[in-house]
């Protein structure tokens, strides 16, 4: 049986995907698969609140942030957006398709991506916390800006105060455990015995 070209003997290396070298290794893509998993449990894991629902999606993007960093992160998120995108049941709810991307909840669900690229632009510059901060003001940001002007006739702060209000503590406890977990965990994992 003939491999796919690019598939070495042992399909240990994928060829013009990720580092400059031209190989991503399987086990990096297996993480991203992993975590493309827990963020579907966590956006199952949810409470309805009005219109949207508190899930565990932003600890989840955190978690996969804390410990794979933003290039791997954003890969995990995109693999999620696409699986949702096809119908897969991923998102909150147990709903997919396009139409949940296009939904008063997708420029959040967008805004996952665009965190996750933020953080990878301000990987080793900035403290976790910090990058944490900003990479959530882009989800809101995201989130709200399309909001705003899909669903709430171009109303800013009618808005903010359904989109961002009722979320800001719940999301920041779920930030501030997600970099605490996967600091802990980065340790247990990564540790040279």
């Amino acid at each position: 049986m003939s491999l796919p070209p690019g598939v070495d003997g042992n399909c240990g290396k994928w060829y013009g995907i990720g580092k400059a070298g031209g190989e991503m290794k399987i086990h990096t893509l297996s993480r991203c698969g992993i975590f493309a998993a827990v963020l579907t449990l966590c956006a199952w894991l949810s409470v309805p609140l009005g219109d949207q629902a508190v899930s565990l999606q932003t600890f989840g993007v955190f978690m996969a942030l804390g410990l794979l960093g933003g290039k791997q992160a954003a890969a995990s998120v995109a693999v999620y957006l696409l699986l949702g995108a096809v119908g897969a049941p991923v998102f909150t709810g147990f709903r997919g398709g396009f139409s949940v991307l296009l939904g008063p909840a997708g420029g959040y669900l967008w805004g996952f991506l665009a965190a996750c690229l933020l953080w990878w632009a301000l990987e080793k510059r900035l403290p976790d916390w910090l990058k944490a901060i900003l990479s959530m003001v882009l989800c809101y940001g995201c989130g709200t800006v399309w909001y705003c002007f899909a669903y709430a006739n171009g109303a800013v702060w009618p808005a903010v105060m359904v989109c961002v209000a009722p979320y800001l503590l719940p999301d920041g406890v779920k930030i501030a455990l997600a970099l605490l977990l996967s600091r802990r965990l980065k340790k247990l994992i990564y540790e040279k015995k």
